[in-house]
């Protein structure tokens, strides 16, 4: 892991921290319920959720208004399952490694609103892919750091975490990539400014940042490019997310640039309120040269990566990938296709 910077989503730190002061009321739940474990681990709700079919999956289940929460059917494709290794296959379950202790990310990992279900972005698409395979979806939740101790021990068989791909990482794991890591630009509804991609729009702009995150990192970057042309980017950090959006509604900064879900997140709830705001733009967490992923993370040789990019895949083909991102918000991250392996965060900057 890296301690320096934060990388935000899909970060080498914990999802946790990195992600911290949305939903406040929502993690002091998941907090309260997770301490309840034993060990950094626990098993809540650890199948696709109470009353469901194996064929059908409920998207957003308690999510406390974070996601719509929607119904999608899904069939097993027994091409896909034999391909599974035997000791996968044999057990009839996909043992879904989740770090979301102690508090969770929402909307990516956290305990709902009813206390016991792991809900989120991340523990529903493993769901989905479960049901492709024809597989019992088994979630385990851990710390960060416990996820990859399940994977190496061989007791998880693959973590959907909101884990980015990178280089260092690939040396001990695969990778199936299913969703963009994005940042991106939050802004007030009435403000009609967006970003495309060009650090030349923030001119003459004030833009709030977390301190010590890789989207510092990028937005510092930016900012001397600008000064270097003789214009003015002003960087400004608060203590927490209330600050920034109470600044955001005040007029004292013109922009938030933080973790795409998060913002997307936050856009939903701001929607009925006096102050309602939108996503301007992305820009991809592992730099203008690079599109970063958050993939699908088995151990390395066991043979999972592959037929679950197939199922992936599947889902993006028969339409129930795009019903998963619309439900959380998240349709501005999805991908074309699941990709083994692809490229990934280089390990000057891992």
């Amino acid at each position: 892991m890296h301690k320096l910077i934060q990388r935000v989503p899909g970060s080498l730190r914990s999802p946790g921290t990195l992600l911290r002061g949305i939903a406040v009321g929502t993690a002091a739940l998941a907090l309260a319920s997770s301490l309840t474990a034993c060990g950094g681990d626990s098993d809540a709700d650890t199948s696709a959720g109470a009353g469901q079919s194996p064929h059908a999956v409920t998207i957003g289940r308690s999510s406390n208004g974070a996601a719509k929460e929607t119904a999608i059917k899904v069939s097993e494709v027994a091409a896909i399952r034999a391909k599974l290794p035997e000791s996968v296959s044999g057990g009839g379950k996909l043992i879904i490694g989740i770090g979301a202790l102690p508090a969770g990310s929402t909307p990516l990992n956290y305990i709902g609103d009813d206390q016991k279900t792991l809900t989120g972005v991340e523990p529903d698409f493993g769901r989905l892919v479960a049901a492709v395979l024809g597989l019992e979806p088994e979630l385990r939740n851990s710390t960060w750091e416990n996820l990859f101790v399940g994977i190496d021990s061989g007791k998880t068989s693959v973590g959907f975490s909101n884990i980015t791909v990178t280089e260092e990482r690939k040396k001990k794991y695969d990778f199936a990539s299913y969703r963009q890591d994005n940042l991106a630009f939050e802004v007030l509804d009435s403000n009609k400014w967006s970003f495309t991609g060009d650090y030349e729009a923030l001119a003459g702009k004030t833009v709030a940042v977390g301190a010590g995150t890789n989207q510092e990192k990028i937005l510092l970057e930016w900012q001397k490019k600008l000064q270097g042309e003789g214009k003015k980017l002003t960087v400004k950090r608060y203590p927490d997310n209330n600050s920034t959006y109470l600044a955001l509604a005040g007029g004292k900064i013109d922009a938030f640039f933080g973790p795409n879900p998060s913002i997307s997140y936050h856009v939903t709830q701001s929607a009925k309120t006096p102050n309602p705001t939108r996503n301007a733009g992305k820009f991809s967490g592992a730099g203008g040269t690079l599109q970063g992923l958050i993939a699908a993370t088995t151990k390395a040789g066991s043979g999972l990566a592959e037929p679950i990019a197939e199922a992936i895949n599947y889902l993006i083909e028969h339409g129930q990938y795009a019903k998963w991102l619309a439900a959380w918000n998240l349709s501005n991250e999805a991908v074309e296709t699941s990709k083994v392996n692809p490229p990934g965060l280089p390990l000057s900057n891992s």
